[in-house]
């Protein structure tokens, strides 16, 4: 704070005019018909100039001194701070770069195991399926040999029953031609033949 040319001045006859309104008001210690109290005013007013002039020039510049370095390191804090900052938000945009990233290939790495899965299981389904068919083809192939055997068994059977449900009945061995005739009939009736 720096204070004008004229501040003492002003000062001084501003405390002058103090014992004049003091013993206006009746204050017996600042009656200016004694020599002791004028004297005390005077010297009082040189011993504060002299004191206002000595810290002026050796303690005001001090107090400026160290207010100036404080504002400078507080600026310098300031500006270390703003660069830590800045260091800091670098940092969490790089860490949110490297997790986003990781995220992604992590995501990648597990769409392609999925994918690696489904052409596994489908060429395991694909083979199975195979031999599921093949299976059938050859079960079908089975069953229609069995129903060969079966159907020529029984023709057979037929033809031996009728002979001998006819002999029986009739004591006499029928005519082998018209009951092989008459059983292919009934079997090709039935769709068997």
């Amino acid at each position: 704070m720096k204070l004008s040319r004229w501040t003492i001045p002003l000062l001084g006859t501003g405390l002058s005019m103090l014992p004049v309104a003091a013993m206006a008001e009746g204050m017996p210690q600042l009656d200016f018909s004694t020599p002791l109290t004028t004297s005390q005013v005077v010297w009082g007013a040189i011993i504060f100039a002299l004191l206002y002039w000595i810290l002026s020039r050796a303690g005001l510049p001090l107090v400026a001194s160290v207010l100036e370095e404080r504002g400078t390191k507080i600026a310098r804090d300031l500006d270390e701070a703003r660069a830590a900052k800045a260091s800091a938000d670098a940092g969490m945009a790089e860490a949110d770069q490297a997790t986003a990233k990781a995220r992604a290939e992590a995501q990648a790495a597990i769409n392609a195991a999925l994918d690696e899965a489904k052409k596994k299981a489908a060429e395991q389904a694909e083979a199975l399926n195979a031999r599921l068919e093949k299976r059938l083809q050859d079960s079908e192939a089975q069953i229609a040999q069995a129903r060969v055997s079966a159907m020529s068994a029984l023709r057979q059977v037929a033809t031996e029953t009728a002979t001998t449900v006819v002999t029986r009945l009739t004591g006499t061995a029928p005519d082998a031609g018209r009951l092989d005739t008459a059983i292919g009939s009934a079997l090709a009736a039935r769709g068997i033949g």
